[in-house]
């Protein structure tokens, strides 16, 4: 969808400013709101590209104003009472009020000290790769409604395929509960002034990983 989170090419914001040497956390409930998207993840109470979905559907003034493990939380709170786990009256009273539907499974210190590892999107092909490497491409103009990895910047763009990394789970579908829906994903890259203007860098590329239905032949 379209929203204050897709801020690549907006004006107005200022350059990202790196903060040196900052800490993994600038405050202990942060570290435990990231368990928390752990262990529910872990549970399989959600997908990865539900709690994206969740954090964009934020009104744009909540999601300016607050921090980055504050919109996690925010969405969290969207996600378990969309899917049942609470209720808007237990999560003003700040605790469980009836009994609640069960966990698939539960994230215990025993699995954390055997090492967690990421989970694999990669999903059997369904039909032969639509590009290859050296093909020119250009990413489809779409506004949707529902949740997208194709940056609004890079939309109606010519770029080169670069790599390709198999079929994988396609978010739009995902987030939109419809299931895998496996796509292919490829590496494009982009000259810097197709994406930023004629003023761009001469020399900037831009890479992006996009999933096959964004794309079509340039």
């Amino acid at each position: 969808m379209n929203g204050i989170h897709d801020m690549g090419g907006m004006d107005g914001f200022g350059k990202v400013e790196a903060e040196p040497n900052e800490p993994p956390f600038h405050a202990s409930w942060e570290g435990r709101v990231l368990a928390m998207q752990r262990a529910m993840g872990y549970a399989g109470a959600w997908h990865i590209d539900h709690s994206r979905f969740a954090q964009e559907t934020l009104p744009p003034q909540v999601y300016l104003a607050v921090s980055y493990y504050q919109r996690w939380e925010l969405a969290m709170e969207k996600n378990l009472v969309a899917r049942g786990y609470i209720t808007p009256d237990e999560l003003a009273a700040g605790h469980a009020l009836k009994p609640t539907k069960p966990l698939d499974r539960k994230l215990t210190l025993d699995v954390v000290r055997a090492g967690m590892g990421r989970g694999s999107y990669f999903r059997q092909q369904q039909a032969p790769a639509r590009f290859k490497p050296g093909d020119r491409v250009r990413t489809v103009n779409i506004n949707p409604h529902g949740h997208t990895r194709l940056p609004r910047y890079a939309r109606d763009k010519q770029g080169v395929v670069e790599l390709i990394h198999g079929c994988h789970a396609y978010p739009d579908s995902v987030a939109a509960d419809k299931g895998d829906d496996p796509q292919w994903l490829y590496t494009v890259v982009f000259d810097g002034r197709e994406i930023w203007g004629p003023d761009a860098d001469p020399t900037l590329k831009v890479s992006i990983d996009a999933f096959e239905p964004y794309l079509g032949p340039a």
